[in-house]
This record gives structure tokens, C-alpha cells and sequence, in this order.
């Protein structure tokens, strides 16, 4: 009776949370279209959208139009799958590796995406590609990287937690290591500046085209799969012999999520560049919300992560207007405390 009366509390926390995040992200939706160097009322916003959706009139021409469905809508909407992406990526690595500081950035495929970005910034690797240079370079970066762990990980026979994480980090030690001396190869300053704002995070590459739609449906792919997924992996965070018990293959299990992982940081920031902490504190902030079933932390991790994201892009186009920030500062700067406020309370001696 007390299990089932836990349980029917847990999915009752679930659902509001679920429903007030919803709420919070639908109103941080309006006030991201809004903000920047020329503010925008809430009422033309939502008009703007409604002609562009459902094609109902424009009063007064809405003078704004442009600015607001041509370059804020699609940044804010990438802003939220990055957010969203980021935060599935740390809850699903945390899980992978048992290890609650793990975030995206542990496995390596960020810093390969990195070093693909810098090789296409600095010297024009991917010219083939067009308009999509530097987001192809980036993927093939996050590629590679990903295929390089699998080989080092794999090479001693089982994919374990322990050398998933001691491969991640050595690959990515090394690849972050190769792009810095990319940059000081490179005789362009103005592209070194570019390389360095672009690696610490930037929605400026948003528009309504296939890049979008790439991020969207990895995202939403990726939450579907991971819904299924979703009592495997509880059983995987306990350890390999429970998930053994209920039936799960650990490595297998392993496997897979290191795809849809590889997949998510590698479009993420092949589209945003590198952008820290969301991945690490926002699924600890679900933990805290909804407890530690993935069931209920998959879905408000995705929609916490686009609340932050949002909001720091904000702060990027704001704080320092006209000039504009790059979102990794800003998300370090929330993150670094409360990630200190954590460890301060769970480490805490009790009384």
C-alpha cells in the first residue's frame, strides 16, 4: 500500500512539474523573441507567429516581422533544442559512466567537433560543402572522435563505465590540445577570435533551414528513444549485475546510448559550438524536481535545459548590448556556483 501511494505521489510531482515547465517555456519562448537591441511587445510577437503559423492577419503590418520570424524565432528555437539536448546528453552520460559529474564534455566528441569546427574556421577544411563548412566540419569532427573512443574503448574487450570515461577524457585531453594549436598555427587573428567565440558557445549560425530541422529531429528522436529506454536505464544506474537481473545487456545498453549521445553533442555543436554546465547541472536540478526514475528526469531535463539555454542567450544579446556575449560565459557563470551550492549540500556532514 505505502509503494503504491509512493508512487502514485511520484507521478503526481512528475506531471506538475512537467506541466509548469511547459508553462515556463512557452512564456520564455515570448520574452527570448522579445529581448535584444530592439525590443518587441509580447502582443507582436504572438501575432507575428500566429500569421507565419496559421496565417491570420497582420494589424499595422507588424513592422517588426522580419526580425521577429526571420532571426529571433528560429535562434530561440535552437536555443531550446541545444538546452534540451545538452541536458538529455548529461543525464544519459551520468547514467552511462555512474558517474554524476559526468557531462557531454567527458567523452571526447565535443572536443572533436571543436577541432573539425577550428580546421574549417582557420583553413577551410569542408569548402565542398557551401553555406554548411563549418557545421559539416564540426559533425565529421564529432564523428571521428566518437569512432575513436569506440576503437580505444572496445580494444580490450568489454565496453565498461570505467574505460568509457578514461578513454573519453584522454581523447578529449588530446583533441582539445590539437585545436589550441590550431589556433596558434593560424596567421588570421580575426579567425582565431572567431575560432575562440565560437568555442565557448553562439546561436548566430539559426535560420529556417535544414541544419534546424537536423537538431529538431535528432532531439525529439532521441527523447522518444529514450522514453522506451527508460527502466533499462534505471536498472543500468544501479549496476551491471541488476541490469543483468531485469534482463538488460549492459553493453549493449552502453552501446546504443554512446550513438544517441555522439549524435546529440555532435549536432549540437556542430550548430552552437561548446556550451558548459548545462549538461552537468541541469540533470542534477531534475533529480532534485521529480527524484531519480528516468522516466520522470528524461522529460524535465529536456525542458529545463531550453528554459536555461533560452535564458542565457538572453543575457548573451542583453548584458552587453549591442555587443553580444557568448552563451558558454553566461552558463558558466550560473552553473559554476550551483554546481558549488551542490556539492556543498551533498557532501554536507549531518548533524
Amino acid at each position: 500500500m505505502t509503494d503504491t501511494l509512493g508512487l502514485a505521489a511520484a507521478r503526481r510531482r512528475t506531471v506538475l512539474w512537467t506541466l509548469a515547465l511547459t508553462v515556463a517555456l512557452a512564456a520564455t519562448f515570448i520574452v527570448g523573441v522579445g529581448a535584444g537591441p530592439v525590443p518587441i511587445r509580447p502582443a507582436e510577437t504572438l501575432q507575428v507567429v500566429s500569421h507565419h503559423l496559421f496565417g491570420t492577419a497582420l494589424e499595422g503590418a507588424a513592422v517588426h516581422d522580419a526580425i521577429i520570424w526571420e532571426i529571433r524565432v528560429p535562434r530561440v528555437i535552437l536555443g531550446g533544442l541545444v538546452g534540451a539536448g545538452l541536458a538529455l546528453s548529461g543525464a544519459i552520460l551520468q547514467t552511462l559512466v555512474r558517474n554524476m559529474l559526468a557531462d557531454p564534455f567527458v567523452l571526447g566528441v565535443n572536443s572533436g567537433a571543436s577541432t573539425g569546427a577550428a580546421l574549417a574556421i582557420l583553413f577551410g577544411l569542408g569548402a565542398g560543402l557551401g553555406d554548411y563548412a563549418l557545421q559539416g566540419s564540426a559533425f565529421i569532427g564529432a564523428l571521428a572522435a566518437s569512432l575513436l573512443l569506440w576503437a580505444v574503448a572496445r580494444s580490450q574487450g568489454r565496453l565498461t563505465s570505467i574505460r568509457l570515461l578514461m578513454a573519453g577524457v584522454a581523447i578529449g585531453y588530446a583533441l582539445s590540445a590539437v585545436t589550441s594549436f590550431l589556433i596558434f598555427a593560424s596567421d588570421s587573428a580575426e579567425s582565431s577570435r572567431s575560432v575562440m567565440f565560437w568555442l565557448l558557445g553562439s546561436l548566430g549560425l539559426a535560420g529556417w533551414d535544414g541544419p534546424l530541422v537536423v537538431i529538431a529531429v535528432i532531439v525529439a528522436a532521441s527523447v522518444a528513444l529514450l522514453m522506451l529506454l527508460a527502466r533499462n536505464l534505471d536498472a543500468l544506474a544501479v549496476g551491471d549485475e541488476t541490469a543483468l537481473t531485469a534482463g538488460v545487456d549492459p553493453e549493449k545498453l552502453r552501446a546504443g546510448l554512446l550513438v544517441i549521445t555522439c549524435l546529440l553533442v555532435g549536432g549540437i555543436v556542430a550548430m552552437a559550438g561548446s556550451i558548459s554546465f548545462v549538461g552537468l547541472v541541469v540533470p542534477h536540478l531534475a533529480r532534485r524536481f521529480v527524484g531519480g526514475a528516468h522516466r520522470a528526469v528524461i522529460p524535465v531535463s529536456a525542458l529545463a535545459g531550453a528554459i536555461l539555454l533560452i535564458w542565457a542567450d538572453i543575457g548573451a544579446r542583453t548584458l552587453l548590448a549591442p555587443r553580444e556575449l557568448s552563451i558558454g560565459i553566461i552558463t558558466a557563470l550560473v552553473g559554476a556556483p550551483f554546481l558549488l551550492i551542490l556539492v556543498r549540500r551533498m557532501y554536507a556532514p549531518a548533524n
